[in-house]
Order: C-alpha cells, then sequence, then structure tokens
C-alpha cells in the first residue's frame, strides 16, 4: 500500500471533499491546489497522475490531528516557580599514575 492509497482511504472513510483536504494541509502551513490534489487521487496509468509523497501525507496527517482534536494549547509558565537551574557537578582530582599495586585508601603518612 502507497501514500496514495492510504490518502484515498483516509479521504473515503472520513467523507472528505478535495478542498476540505485543501483546508486541512493550511492548518499546518502546507499549501496545495485542488487540481494538485486530484492528481494523487487518479489511476496509475493517468497521464496526469502524481505520486502522493511523505511529505504531503505528513502534514496531511499532522493537520487532520489538529483539524479533529483542535489547536494546541500553550501552557503559560507559573511566577511563582522556581527557575530550574542545572546541578553543580564537583570535581575529584585523579592521580594518573598509579599502579595496579597502589590503592589510595591504604597508603597513610608516618
Amino acid at each position: 500500500m502507497d501514500n496514495n492509497d492510504i490518502l484515498k482511504k483516509l479521504r473515503v472513510a472520513l467523507k472528505l471533499r478535495d478542498d476540505e483536504i485543501v483546508e486541512i494541509l493550511k492548518l499546518v502551513d502546507f499549501r496545495i491546489t485542488t487540481t494538485e490534489l486530484g492528481a494523487f487521487f487518479r489511476k496509475t496509468d493517468h497521464p496526469n497522475y502524481k505520486e502522493c509523497g511523505d511529505q504531503v501525507l505528513r502534514n496531511f496527517l499532522n493537520g487532520l490531528v489538529i483539524h479533529l482534536r483542535g489547536p494546541i494549547e500553550q501552557k503559560e509558565p507559573k511566577d511563582d516557580a522556581p527557575a530550574a537551574s542545572k546541578p553543580k557537578l564537583k570535581r575529584i582530582p585523579v592521580k594518573k599514575d598509579l599502579k595496579r599495586d597502589d590503592k589510595p585508601s591504604d597508603k597513610k603518612k608516618s
């Protein structure tokens, strides 16, 4: 099943007209004409058939989500919430010339 088939099946299942699909694509700032859209719904042997690309289908699906659910509401940050700060990391000195037999915890000064 290719992108054209998916687009056709969604169009039939959701009872969408070409102008409604164009409006759905406008919701995600993707501009397409009804003529270009009609080329996706033609038979593969038709001279004006055009293959539906991944970008068109992806934008249609994203627009369909907005169309069905509504626009995403932006949450405003609370004023009383403290600003998240990065945890401060402490540097631990590493002795580079340790040998296998040397154990830092066993050494005592005399």
